[in-house]
């Protein structure tokens, strides 16, 4: 045991680390907002390809709604395609008929943020996204945050801004980031943009089957991925099954490294 620890100490030990990590992070290649499961393989693959990345979760946990499985049985099940994913991050699977694999909804939300920050991508929670920055060309060149609990205790406090070149919003089924730019940007934008639709009712094999085409850049620099895909596009919910979330991950990282490279004119 440690003997003579200081609490202040401690607590410079904190906050220095922290602070340094937030203001590297001021100014990224991809801002991801929402560290679900979509999220989360998005920013693992864009880290392991280089590309300095950073996730903003509003809640404390990180995860989304993978921990509790389906209605809190902490399983969950992909199709073969998603169980490739799983397998290339080590999450144990089970076979439970043929197309059907289970895994443990623990074990997958713990793995996909290790590996994700092992890879490279910085992770903060309990922060919130309130706005985007866009400038003259009609892009978005950022995110406006806040602490999420500032948001939650209905205190104004002012938000800090962070730079940006692509954004994905993986914030589930609210899309929260495309509702921003509907909302606040809509009218007024240069851009042609539709209105968030929502999701339709659950169909699993339609919404798994939709959610890799909805992947997609829905506005320049913005990139829709995860459930918060198919609610911009009104596509049906899936339930706890989740290879079309890791999938969509893994498009979104792929669309968002393609970008890149063309703004860079590589």
């Amino acid at each position: 045991m440690a003997e003579g620890l200081d609490e202040v100490t401690i607590s410079r030990a904190i906050i220095e680390g922290y602070t340094k990590e937030l203001l590297e992070a001021t100014e990224v290649d991809v801002a991801i907002v929402g560290a679900g499961p979509a999220g989360m393989t998005a920013g693992y693959y864009l880290a392991k390809s280089g590309v300095k990345t950073t996730l903003f979760e509003r809640k404390l946990s990180i995860g989304g709604g993978i921990w509790g499985g389906g209605m809190m049985f902490n399983r969950i099940v992909v199709q073969a395609e998603g169980k490739e994913v799983l397998d290339e991050f080590g999450i144990t699977t089970k076979e439970y008929r043929s197309g059907y694999y289970i895994a443990d909804s623990l074990e997958t939300a713990a793995t996909l943020c290790s590996q994700a920050i092992k890879a490279g991508a910085k992770i903060f929670n309990l922060i919130t996204v309130e706005d985007v920055m866009i400038r003259e060309d009609d892009k978005i060149a950022g995110l406006v945050l806040n602490w999420s609990a500032a948001s939650l205790a209905n205190i104004h406090v002012d938000p800090l801004a962070i730079r940006a070149r692509l954004v994905i919003d993986a914030t589930g089924h609210d899309c929260e980031v495309w509702r921003i730019v509907t909302q606040k940007i809509g009218a007024r934008s240069k851009k042609r943009i539709s209105q968030t639709i929502g999701e339709k009712p659950m169909w699993a094999e339609v919404g798994e089957r939709e959610i890799i085409k909805n992947t997609r850049e829905i506005y320049p620099n913005l990139i829709v991925a995860g459930m918060a895909a198919n609610a911009a596009f009104g596509s049906p919910r899936m339930g706890p099954i989740f290879g079309g979330m890791l999938l969509s991950g893994k498009k979104a990282a792929e669309l968002a490294a393609n970008l890149l490279k063309k703004s860079r004119g590589l």
